[in-house]
């Protein structure tokens, strides 16, 4: 690159320096220029290309790094983040679906995956006697070496009876459940949590990663099929979604 190309130091424009650093950092990245997790030039090399203040420039990188964009690592230097992965809140689709037209690698680890005895409410529920037995699993799934979900299931064995003999390596659990017994009716809740012991240990994170956590609930028929438990890193993934006024009623209380 040359320098007088970008210089900025001398130009009349009325944006802000430190937004000009910005937006000559965003536009390298849209057109891959400067590519997820490569190293951008350090401070003085962009000192150096674009003829302005350290200070700027270190605001520019410190506001992108803010907004996601970089990733400063001390010591080592600044990063293009990896965009973050969106998962459909209303669709009930395989995560391996949503990897897959991302262009990603699936790959999936069963942690748990078992029968043991349904608690109380979760029982009558399912439509099952008190002391009954349910399906549990434990499944982490990644994007390449990516940890992106902690997904935890209570499964309706009256549903789907071969649920523990499924081989969820080769077929996600929403693959298989969405085959045997079709959604009916589905409710969702989200919340913004820190990570337990255990979703920081199988989605190698730290204590203070913020995550989102999708609870999710499935009936088939008048029967709750499942009980879900989804967890995602915030840092790699975001949760969103399109509806139609026609098509969704909306709760006037939730409206700001």
């Amino acid at each position: 690159m040359h320098k007088n190309q970008y210089h900025m130091g001398a130009n009349q424009s009325p944006v802000p320096l430190y937004q000009q650093v910005k937006n000559y950092i965003e536009s390298r990245i849209q057109e891959g220029t400067f590519r997820p997790d490569e190293r951008i030039p350090s401070e003085n090399e962009l000192v150096a290309l674009l003829g302005i203040s350290r200070m700027t420039i270190n605001r520019a990188l410190r506001e992108l790094t803010a907004d996601g964009k970089l990733v400063r690592t001390q010591g080592v230097g600044t990063f293009v983040a990896r965009p973050k992965a969106q998962s459909a809140l209303v669709d009930i689709k395989s995560i391996a679906q949503e990897i897959r037209e991302r262009g990603g690698r699936h790959s999936c680890r069963v942690f748990l995956l078992r029968e043991e005895t349904a608690e109380p409410d979760m029982a009558a529920a399912m439509g099952l006697d008190q002391g009954a037995r349910v399906f549990h699993s434990i499944l982490v799934h990644r994007d390449g070496d990516v940890a992106m979900q902690l997904a935890e299931r209570f499964v309706n064995p009256k549903l789907a009876p071969d649920y523990l003999k499924q081989d969820f390596t080769r077929i996600t659990p929403a693959e298989y459940l969405l085959a045997v017994a079709p959604v009916s009716e589905a409710e969702h809740v989200i919340e913004a949590v820190l990570p337990d012991d255990q979703a920081r240990q199988l989605l190698a994170i730290g204590k203070y990663e913020p995550c989102l956590v999708l609870y999710r609930k499935i009936w088939a028929g008048n029967c709750l099929a499942t009980s879900n438990r989804f967890v995602y890193p915030g840092s790699r993934y975001r949760i969103g979604g399109r509806f139609s006024p026609a098509t969704v009623t909306p709760d006037p209380a939730t409206i700001g």
